[in-house]
């Protein structure tokens, strides 16, 4: 499966570019345009259907990015959630999930599925927290 920036070099214009350039006042190609220079991203995930579309870019709106996340000392899903869903109602555009406390990988499906705007994570994040649990060390790193 091709990304946004791989069809917006072949000349595509994908469903996302055309809704958000709609949504942005600009014309199509001049969003395909500026995608494919890499000076516009738009997050699409493939898996989430119905997704929310955002593009980040030069010469564009400014976007508003919450942030939410657990720790080694508060672990709450239904509150991560809660926030998560507060910021979409409020008009955030894209939501970081920076949790490092607990089971990581629940929290973010749970915040996945409870929004529809774009969720980024901080990978590092969950290797350090691996690392914390089968090291006692975050700063245990291993190769994988």
């Amino acid at each position: 499966m091709q990304i946004q920036l791989e069809l917006a070099r072949q000349g595509v214009i994908t469903t996302q570019m055309a809704q958000f350039a709609e949504e942005e006042g600009f014309a199509a190609e001049l969003i395909r345009e500026r995608v494919a220079a890499g000076e516009i991203v738009i997050p699409n995930n493939p898996n989430r259907p119905g997704q929310k579309v955002v593009g980040i870019g030069t010469r564009l709106r400014t976007k508003v990015n919450s942030s939410i996340g657990t720790s080694s000392g508060i672990y709450d899903i239904e509150l991560e959630k809660r926030k998560a869903r507060i910021a979409e109602a409020e008009g955030a555009d894209t939501l970081m999930e920076l949790s490092t406390g607990s089971d990581l990988d629940r929290v973010r499906c749970e915040v996945l599925d409870c929004c529809q705007m774009p969720v980024g994570n901080v990978p590092l994040y969950l290797a350090f927290h691996d690392a914390a649990r089968r090291y006692r060390n975050p700063d245990r790193l291993d190769p994988e």
